[in-house]
């Protein structure tokens, strides 16, 4: 069930219509019993594998919180890191390790490995459930967040249907007191969360999926061979084609959220203005750069244990960061990419901010163009399948060619991403979590109507799912 499907926007107005008529406790079994037939919309039996997780964590957690000896709480907690990786391992990477060792032995001759019946189909949005599991697990055992008491209200914050695919990942200290105590209706919030939804319907069909016309036929080789010009619009069109996406994502599963009177954090701050690539990783996907940081970055010493420890720790977060998003030897080459780039700017810059003042207004924006090129470098590993492939790519930046559809695409591309763009400088001056969100009602509503008629007109006719539903 896809956010821009027409099954979910009936199956959100039922659930929300249904909702606001039950009491509290009655609230949570439905919201609990709709999640699980969201999930399990793609396939059933993926819902054992999330309910028995989900089983072991409530009562790992409820034994590490009632025991005061260091060593058995310890022992929970290691117990319950280790099976919740080893889930996410089994099914996440073992066709990726599979396929290593098919291509090792290859190289030494052995060429006859039938491989076609070991292969795992993966569960959809196992990774972000998991790290939901154990940021649980941890905070439970570092005494931040007490143990849930209901099982049900547990497995609601575990599988609540706006984050459960792709995020937010949400902090226990964030969204389990939300479920577990009552939540009343308030109207301003339900616009909200409504302006929200059209909001991330726009940056979906409209941005992202318009973009991916563009990146498609780059990468699809529609184009021709890698030269200058594809690799520059493939790696621009793909940039502003994930960033629709997922920004979208976010924005459809904040406002649902909203409409069901939950909370969910802020995914997404304008990534494409950072002035740094430290600045970039508190811009994007901030759910998961903040579970980063806080769950292994800092537990493997932070920057605690001297200059060459950090770089280090630095490139460890960023390469498993990179692992996290796929079984592929590419998101481990665009995690280090980021790695290294931070441990560069610690290196020359050490802590010390790098944002500039209104009075450098030419510094920061130089700054932004040469950070989000270099991001759009690492896109390239992060959207060609194949490290031969990106590397293809890369050595085409230095053959030039023209053909007159380029103009073509490049007109149709930018236009796109100048929309988004405009979007974005009016969220960074207002420091808003939407869009004209200052605004008067009557502006917002003008706004809505806006989205509505964008997205009928304009969205791209074709079937693109989510990119980060394969995460």
């Amino acid at each position: 069930m896809f956010f821009d499907s027409t099954a979910y926007v009936v199956f959100l107005s039922f659930v929300t219509l249904l909702y606001w008529r039950l009491p509290f406790r009655k609230q949570n079994y439905l919201l609990l019993a709709a999640s699980y037939v969201f999930y399990g919309w793609w396939d059933w039996r993926f819902l054992l594998l999330m309910a028995g997780s989900t089983l072991v964590d409530f009562i790992v957690g409820r034994k590490i919180a009632s025991t005061s000896n260091e060593r058995t709480r310890r022992s929970l907690l290691f117990f319950s890191i280790i099976l919740n990786f080893a889930f996410l391992g089994i099914f996440k990477y073992f066709n990726f390790f599979l396929d290593s060792t098919v291509h090792l032995a290859a190289l030494l001759g052995l060429k006859q490995i039938p491989v076609s019946l070991w292969r795992i189909l993966l569960p959809p949005g196992i990774s972000f459930y998991t790290f939901q599991e154990v940021a649980y697990i941890v905070d439970v055992y570092h005494r931040k967040v007490e143990a849930a008491e209901s099982f049900v209200d547990y497995a609601l914050f575990i599988s609540l249907f706006p984050h459960l695919i792709a995020g937010p990942i949400q902090r226990p200290s964030h969204l389990l007191p939300q479920v577990q105590k009552p939540r009343s209706w308030d109207p301003s919030k339900a616009f909200d969360g409504l302006i929200l939804i059209l909001e991330g319907l726009f940056r979906k069909v409209v941005i992202a999926d318009n973009c991916a016309l563009i990146a498609n036929a780059v990468y699809s080789g529609n184009f021709g061979g890698p030269n200058t010009m594809t690799v520059l619009l493939g790696a621009y069109a793909f940039a502003w084609q994930i960033y629709g996406d997922f920004s979208g994502y976010s924005c459809i599963a904040r406002g649902s959220a909203q409409l069901l009177g939950f909370h969910f954090m802020v995914n997404f701050r304008q990534p494409y203005l950072a002035e740094s690539l430290q600045d970039f990783w508190r811009r994007w996907h901030i759910s998961l750069s903040t579970w980063l940081r806080d769950y292994l970055y800092i537990p493997l010493g932070g920057s605690r244990l001297g200059k060459v420890r950090t770089y280090i720790n630095l490139m460890l977060t960023m390469l498993l960061g990179g692992l996290w998003h796929g079984a592929n030897w590419t998101f481990v080459i665009w995690g280090g990419i980021h790695g290294a780039g931070l441990a560069i700017e610690r290196l020359f810059m050490g802590t010390r901010e790098v944002l500039g003042s209104s009075a450098n207004f030419i510094a920061r924006w130089g700054r932004r163009i040469i950070i989000f090129n270099l991001v759009c470098l690492a896109w390239i590993f992060f959207r060609v399948p194949s490290l031969s492939g990106a590397w293809e790519q890369l050595a085409g930046l230095a053959t030039w060619q023209w053909k007159p559809e380029y103009l073509t695409a490049i007109v149709f591309f930018a236009v796109y991403a100048a929309i988004l763009f405009l979007l974005d400088l009016q969220l960074e001056a207002s420091g808003g979590e939407q869009v004209f969100a200052s605004r008067p009602y009557a502006w917002r509503i003008v706004t809505a109507v806006a989205f509505c008629v964008l997205i009928t007109l304009f969205g791209a006719n074709q079937e693109n799912a989510f990119i980060y539903f394969r995460f």
